[in-house]
C-alpha cells in the first residue's frame, strides 16, 4: 500500500497500543433522531477531543462538525433501508469514493450481511468498495451488521462474516464481542474493532466488554450508545481510553469514571437527557 493509505489507517490507531478509541454517531442514517442523538452537534462537540477517529455519514459531518477538528474520519457510506423495514440488508452505496476524498476522510465504512436476504449484494458492494479504495488510497471497513437478529451474535457466525470481509479485501472489521471471541480473532487476518450495540444495563458491563474484547485480541472499540447515552459521556469515553490504550483493569477504568464524574462538563447537557 502506498504512502497515502498507510498515513490514512495510522491516523486512527494509537502508535503506542495500535489500537484505536472510534466513537460511532451513524445511528440516524437507519434509525433517525436517536435518543441522546437527536442534536448530533451538541452530542459529538465534547466527545470528539477524546476519539482516535469519529463514525459518521456525510450529513451529519458537514452539518454538526466544525471544519477545524481534525479527528480522523470514518464515513459511511451504505444505506438505503431504515428501521420500519424488516429487511434492513437491502442497503446500497450511497455515497462515492469521490465524495470521500472530497470530505478527506481517513477510511469508509459499509454494512455486510451475511446470511441474510440481501448478503451477495453487501459483499460485492464491498468488493467494489475495495477496489475504488486501493485505487486511491482510501481504506474501508468492514460493518458485519445483524440487523434485528441478534441471535446470530455466537463466535461461528462471526467468525464467518469477518473471515469473508477480510477475503474480499476489508482493511478493518467492525464485529461484535462474542463468547469465544478469541477464535474469531484468529480467524481473521485484519484488525478487528468491537462494536458497543445497544445500551448495556450499566457503565460496568460496557468496560468489561472492552476490556474483555482487548484481552481477546480485538484492536480497539467503536461504541455509540454506550457512551453518549451515559448520564456522563465524557467519562465514560476517558474510561474506556483508559482500557483500550493504557491497559487498565476493570476496577481501574471504574475509578477513572468516577473521577471524570466529578467534572461539571461530566454530565450530558439536560435538554437531551
Amino acid at each position: 500500500m502506498d504512502w497515502g493509505f498507510q498515513n490514512r489507517l495510522h491516523r486512527m490507531f494509537s502508535p503506542v497500543s495500535s489500537n484505536t478509541v472510534m466513537l460511532a454517531v451513524d445511528h440516524g442514517y437507519f434509525m433517525g433522531p436517536t435518543h441522546r442523538l437527536e442534536d448530533a452537534r451538541a452530542t459529538i462537540a465534547p466527545l470528539v477531543p477524546h476519539a482516535d477517529a469519529l463514525a459518521l455519514t456525510r450529513g451529519i459531518l458537514r452539518r454538526c462538525v466544525d471544519a477545524s477538528v481534525t479527528t480522523p474520519i470514518v464515513l459511511r457510506v451504505s444505506g438505503g433501508t431504515t428501521i420500519l423495514q424488516d429487511d434492513l440488508s437491502h442497503e446500497a452505496i450511497t455515497t462515492s469514493m469521490r465524495e470521500a476524498v472530497r470530505l478527506n476522510v481517513s477510511a469508509v465504512a459499509l454494512s455486510v450481511f451475511v446470511g441474510a436476504p440481501h448478503e451477495h449484494d453487501s459483499l460485492t458492494h464491498l468488493s467494489q468498495l475495495v477496489d475504488e479504495g486501493e485505487e486511491i488510497g482510501m481504506p474501508v471497513v468492514s460493518i458485519t451488521a445483524v440487523g434485528k437478529e441478534l441471535e446470530k451474535r455466537d463466535a461461528r457466525y462471526l467468525a464467518l462474516a469477518c473471515r469473508v470481509s477480510a477475503e474480499l479485501g476489508a482493511h478493518i472489521v467492525k464485529t461484535y464481542y462474542c463468547e469465544g471471541f478469541d477464535k474469531v480473532v484468529d480467524g481473521c487476518p485484519v484488525p478487528l474493532v468491537v462494536a458497543g450495540g445497544p445500551k448495556l444495563d450499566t457503565d460496568r458491563a460496557a468496560l468489561e466488554l472492552a476490556r474483555n474484547a482487548i484481552d481477546q485480541g480485538a484492536h480497539g472499540i467503536d461504541m455509540g450508545r454506550n457512551i453518549w447515552q451515559s448520564d456522563h459521556p465524557v467519562a465514560m469515553l476517558k474510561a474506556l481510553r483508559s482500557i483500550v490504550h493504557e491497559k487498565a483493569t476493570v476496577r481501574e477504568a471504574l475509578d477513572v469514571l468516577a473521577t471524570e464524574k466529578a467534572h461539571p462538563s461530566a454530565r450530558v447537557p439536560a435538554a437531551t437527557a
